[in-house]
């Protein structure tokens, strides 16, 4: 089977990608992209999400590439039929070596050790990205690369909603928004997640292996929170608080809600949405 456009367009990316770290610090990264698709609160049937999930570190040398990635993923929707929705989730066990990442988690490290388990991996690594729960991508294996997206983009999913998403009056740090999930005709009994992540942040790294890089991510998360449950056959639906991080612009911050199977398993539906929108 030959590998489709979109499969070589994102080898192609990545390979180019994966030479940017050799690069002196002053010729940029040559990315300057403009988003072409708004945030939506729900997917069309004709643009069925596929959550991309990346776990990275502004302390690992290999990943400014695989984050540049995400950006790209996240502004130009390079896939045919899917609403990619990204997440950027920054791992804590690069913090010992000369740089500190300042949105670095415990929880998130210890998710992509759930991961690391669940698909009978040797060993977490960065960057690493996980598509819809179940699958890796391979920059160096076109035909993997358009086997995870082409499964991810024909899978069935289940509808999900995120209300408009309010600031609170009376509190800015405080977020609200209703989470619907429509799971009447799915077989599975599953997790509902939200997760607050920083639209764009932008760092100047002072020490470590990236040590004088201005290094940019998309979609970086602050908050993954468990709200509830989704029983096979059932709906869901919540309003739900979410608290910001001390100094959060809420204007830069975007809601991601997503189903998943236990374990961590398959990611049965997605959605995303930014205040005011």
């Amino acid at each position: 089977m030959r590998p489709t456009v979109f499969a070589v367009l994102l080898l192609s990316l990545l390979l180019s990608l994966l030479l940017l770290p050799m690069a002196p610090a002053a010729a940029g990264w040559g990315l300057q992209v403009e988003s072409k698709t708004p945030l939506s609160e729900t997917s069309s049937s004709e643009n069925r999400p596929v959550l991309v999930e990346l776990f990275t570190s502004e302390g690992c040398s290999s990943c400014p590439p695989a984050d540049a990635l995400l950006l790209k993923l996240d502004t130009s929707q390079p896939i045919p039929g899917a609403r990619v929705i990204v997440l950027s989730e920054h791992v804590d066990y690069w913090d010992h070596d000369g740089w500190k990442d300042p949105n670095s988690s415990a929880a998130l490290t210890e998710r992509q050790a759930a991961y690391v388990r669940a698909l009978g991996l040797v060993t977490a690594y960065t960057p690493q990205f996980v598509v819809d729960g179940t699958s890796e991508i391979r920059a160096n294996d076109p035909q993997q690369v358009d086997g995870v997206f082409h499964r991810a983009t024909a899978a069935p999913k289940i509808p999900v909603h995120i209300g408009e998403v309010m600031v609170d009056a009376g509190d800015p740090a405080v977020l609200r928004a209703r989470i619907d999930a429509d799971g009447a005709s799915d077989t599975h009994n599953a997790d509902v997640y939200v997760a607050v992540a920083l639209d764009r942040v932008e760092s100047q790294i002072l020490r470590g292996e990236n040590g004088g890089r201005h290094l940019t991510h998309v979609a970086v998360v602050q908050q993954l929170t468990k709200v509830g449950k989704l029983a096979k056959g059932k709906s869901f639906g919540e309003t739900v608080q979410l608290k910001l991080k001390p100094g959060t612009d809420p204007n830069n911050v975007r809601v991601v809600a997503f189903i998943q199977e236990p374990g961590p398993g398959s990611v049965l539906g997605a959605a995303v949405r930014k205040p005011g929108s």
